[in-house]
């Protein structure tokens, strides 16, 4: 529902917008104009519009952060061109037309307040270009949709992403032109989606270019070696239920793992006591003696050169490199680094607060 209204008043920012500009550029300095020296009243309408329009920006800009499909650089880049767009059109076309509307009413050398528009753009242009700068080369903001990273990342996580440890891009472009760091084994890394490039995954590199690596009875074994680990009880929280918890050791990295040994889904019908908002609920009640090969088996298989696997940590839920292949080196985003914020709204009400500031391992 919520969701629905930001939707509804994204779209109606649009024609909005659009009016505001409009009547801010052309048609309210005429009403100033014609009526100096006295102070002109916008119609009754239009001061309920432009008092809105911040409003429905708001709604765009939650849209914005809740979007999967939403490249921030473009946004970012493409307001930019605007703004300066707007303040080269003010100087050099507005601003003239403002005076010589002043001098044929024989007002010559009088003031007129800027439109609001085109002081925005002058307020915001030296502050996006700033944003775009830390985003592009610094850190990104990223928002985790899924629960393919749990126990590591939950839903609803906004985190930190190191944008230099693999390497100085160009926004939009997305080049590499400054080599700084490579990617290691065990890393949280964002990446965009080889299947459709507009989303960006998170999910953990367990690949290397030319490693070979294999999933056999929810054990990762990479190059013929199976990689440590032990168990560490069962995760339970309303909507997964009794799904072991195992501690990996990957490269530097030390985290946990979801997996259930089970040759069936584990995905089942919601449950009382699940109190998010999600269509399944996770039970991990018939595990496989080790007769019947595990659902979530992979092959032994060879990472491509110029190429990375990734898996996501909730091994039974998480769509990733098993299903859909290999990352390219070119769609690397950056290294997740640390929790900033939890925000589960509207789906589960108040942020958890002790997942603040967390450091990603």
């Amino acid at each position: 529902m919520y969701l629905q209204l930001i939707q509804w008043l994204s779209w109606a920012a649009v024609p909005a917008t659009i009016v505001a500009v409009i009547d801010d550029w052309f048609l309210r300095p005429r009403r100033r104009i014609t009526a100096l020296p006295a102070v002109a009243a916008d119609p009754g309408w239009l001061r309920v519009l432009y008092g809105v329009l911040p409003i429905l920006l708001i709604a765009v800009i939650l849209r914005m952060l809740v979007a999967e499909r939403m490249d921030f650089s473009t946004v970012l880049s493409a307001a930019i061109a605007l703004a300066a767009l707007v303040w080269l059109l003010d100087r050099f076309v507005l601003a003239p037309w403002r005076r010589r509307q002043l001098a044929a009413r024989g007002l010559a050398g009088a003031e007129l307040q800027l439109p609001a528009t085109v002081e925005y753009a002058h307020s915001f242009l030296p502050v996006l270009a700033v944003v775009l700068i830390v985003r592009a080369f610094i850190f990104e903001p990223f928002r985790i949709p899924s629960d393919s990273m749990m126990p590591t990342l939950q839903d609803g996580d906004f985190i930190a992403v190191n944008k230099f440890s693999y390497g100085l891009r160009l926004p939009v472009l997305n080049r590499k032109f400054i080599e700084v760091g490579a990617p290691q084994r065990g890393d949280v890394v964002v990446f965009r989606y080889p299947v459709d490039p507009a989303i960006n995954y998170i999910k953990r590199l367990v690949g290397l270019p030319g490693d070979r690596v294999q999933v056999r009875d929810d054990r990762l074994i990479i190059n013929g070696v199976p990689v440590p680990t032990t168990t560490d009880g069962k995760y339970s929280d309303g909507c997964y239920v009794d799904v072991p918890i195992a501690i990996e050791q990957l490269g530097e990295h030390r985290h946990r793992t979801l997996a259930c040994r089970t040759p069936d889904y584990i995905q089942s019908a919601p449950i009382a006591s699940c109190r998010r908002k999600i269509p399944v609920s996770y039970q991990c009640s018939d595990p496989s003696d080790g007769q019947a090969p595990d659902r979530n088996d992979y092959p032994e298989t060879v990472v491509p050169a110029g190429h990375y696997l990734m898996m996501g940590d909730n091994r039974d839920n998480s769509e990733d490199g098993r299903f859909w292949g290999f990352v390219p080196e070119e769609n690397l985003v950056g290294k997740a680094t640390r929790i900033w914020l939890n925000l589960r709204w509207p789906s589960e009400g108040w942020p958890a607060w002790e997942r603040i500031g967390r450091k990603i391992d």
